[in-house]
């Protein structure tokens, strides 16, 4: 696994729990128990988090304090979670937001098509 972030400027210095298994996407992610979800995204390499409603831009950690809400994902099924302060567990199931749900944009606009 990656680098990872040893000291938070908000949440400090950081345990290393142990190894655990989360989903990201429908795929399966290792990362530290406690640790930022963030934080093992990042180390796993996956750096898109959200894409923005109106332009559909892809975001990922920005300010990594809780403030903006660039890391926001669809966690556990509850959608704007910040993960750059959120504590990962085992099993979690962590899904890309698109806009405010985890439904890619090409799926909604397919849906509309098929429904008019």
């Amino acid at each position: 696994m990656g680098i990872r972030i040893e000291e938070h400027p908000i949440l400090g210095v950081q345990e290393k729990g142990k190894l655990i298994k989360f989903t990201f996407d429908g795929k399966e992610v290792e990362g530290y128990e406690g640790e930022p979800i963030a934080a093992a995204l990042k180390a796993a390499g996956l750096m898109v988090h959200r894409y923005t409603k109106k332009e559909h831009k892809p975001r990922g950690i920005f300010c990594a304090i809780g403030r903006c809400t660039d890391c926001v994902m669809v966690v556990d099924g509850i959608p704007n979670v910040r993960t750059c302060i959120t504590p990962l567990k085992e099993g979690m199931v962590v899904k890309t937001q698109y806009g405010v749900t985890d439904i890619p944009f090409e799926d909604i606009k397919k849906a509309k098509e098929n429904d008019g």
